[in-house]
């Protein structure tokens, strides 16, 4: 299995990783950001759900969800006028989880 990983690994990255890789870190070192991923883990969630969950103003949200957008980390559905973003991104929900896990360890 270690092999395996290892060859993922490259001893240099090209410029388009090392953007991609430093703006999924950014989004996730953005405390706002993270509450809005831990809230989309499970199920969808409305742009005004999110914001009353969460005590935000709509526009706050709105800004986050279209970072996280653009990096493909949450997606959306359209129903009327309303937007539904749900996680879109696996990997990252998974280190955001395993990260969650490892701040409550004791």
């Amino acid at each position: 299995m270690e092999e395996n990983m290892n060859e993922l690994f490259q001893d240099d990255l090209d410029e388009e990783t090392l953007f991609l890789v430093s703006q999924t870190f950014k989004a996730l070192s953005d405390p706002t950001r993270i509450r809005i991923l831990n809230l989309l883990i499970n199920k969808e969630h409305s742009v005004n759900d999110i914001a009353e969950t969460l005590d935000l103003k709509q526009s706050t949200v709105s800004h986050q969800l279209r970072f996280l957008k653009n990096l493909r980390l949450v997606k959306y559905r359209r129903e009327g006028t309303t937007l539904f973003y749900s996680q879109d991104d696996e990997h990252v929900i998974n280190m955001l989880k395993q990260t969650i896990e490892h701040a409550n360890h004791s």
